[in-house]
């Protein structure tokens, strides 16, 4: 007579642990999803984030819900004191993260042979947590240089001088809140070692640190974006080799550059040249029409460009401009926290 095959004991011990970490996982993966709906506004993780909660959410037999004891848990209630201490959205993020790592690696070692579906699932969801925390806070640098954007009236485009260093800090000090570093002279190991100095001030004064045409030397000294011109790399190819974090800037001369420059994906514009401008000679002035039409038709932060000083700058203000780029007008200045000063003024 054959014996009859039995099934294996289910150790409910088991299920318990399982129950408690599919629950761990996707509360870990809901505060998550929370930060990337409301705090970043990013619809690809969140989408990401919510297929991998759902995931869990059909995984979640009913047996192992069944096997739920919370009056013989030990775990129930149980706190820690680094709790108390997370109070940035990121710390709360970067917690929740951990959280679904060590959910994850739970389940994945103890279903492996009881549910090889859900250890699968499992192991994918710990690995991409991994990467959706550097997305989130690759976004999360970019949302800060976003508000540092919003809040620039006035960018300083450097042009080589004997003061460089004196003078930009003086600009930083009076209001300058971005500096585009811009030579075309000197060598590279020159513009290397100038950036580093530029860096350095703008991180002291809570600027923003651009570099002109140069992605290479802006991913070289960790600099916040690049502005690039229309000759220069595609804005694409730029993105591929900054990230989406950092910033791109793109000089327009015309209405449908300025719109093409939106479609392309830039972060923010120059417009102009509004007059005649001694950093490019060759570039045909544009008049004060190109402003009124970026006044009314940009969607994305811009900035005024060329030949900008304190005694044409109001008849842009007067037709919308409300952020300027401006070189000789600071670089060139007898005084340049007095020209910062009055040119700041101006804009209010």
């Amino acid at each position: 007579m054959k014996s009859m095959s039995k099934e294996p004991l289910v150790d409910q011990r088991i299920e318990q642990l399982i129950d408690a970490n599919l629950d761990r996982g996707r509360e870990g993966l809901r505060v998550i999803e929370e930060w990337c709906r409301f705090g970043l506004k990013n619809k690809e993780l969140l989408v990401k984030l919510r297929d991998w909660r759902h995931q869990l959410g059909l995984n979640h037999q009913d047996s192992y819900k069944k096997a739920r004891s919370p009056l013989s848990d030990p775990g129930i209630g149980l706190t820690h004191p680094s709790q108390e201490k997370r109070l940035a959205p990121l710390q709360v993020v970067a917690a929740n993260c951990s959280r679904v790592q060590e959910a994850m690696r739970v389940l994945e070692e103890f279903t492996r042979t009881s549910n090889p579906l859900l250890s699968k699932v499992a192991s994918d969801i710990r690995y991409g947590i991994y990467e959706v925390e550097l997305k989130i806070f690759s976004c999360s640098d970019k949302e800060k240089r976003y508000k540092k954007l919003a809040k620039c009236k006035l960018c300083l485009i450097t042009s080589p001088s004997q003061n460089l260093l004196e003078t930009i800090e003086k600009g930083l000090n009076s209001g300058v809140r971005m500096v585009q570093y811009r030579t075309k002279e000197a060598d590279d190991l020159t513009k290397l070692s100038e950036a580093r100095r530029l860096i350095k001030l703008c991180r002291k004064h809570d600027a923003l640190f651009i570099v002109n045409d140069r992605v290479d030397i802006a991913l070289a000294v960790g600099a916040d974006g690049v502005h690039l011109g229309q000759n220069d790399i595609p804005i694409q190819f730029a993105r591929q080799l900054l990230g989406n974090e950092k910033l791109i800037g793109l000089s327009t001369h015309s209405l449908k550059e300025l719109q093409l420059a939106e479609e392309a994906g830039c972060d923010y514009l120059g417009v102009g040249p509004v007059n005649k401008s001694q950093t490019k000679p060759g570039l045909n002035s544009q008049g004060i029409d190109v402003i009124r039409e970026a006044s009314s038709r940009a969607h994305l932060p811009w900035f005024a460009i060329g030949g900008i000083n304190t005694t044409n700058i109001q008849e842009l203000v007067t037709v919308g401009a409300k952020r300027i780029a401006v070189c000789a007008a600071i670089m060139t200045a007898d005084d340049p926290s007095r020209a910062t000063l009055e040119l700041l003024e101006a804009l209010q």
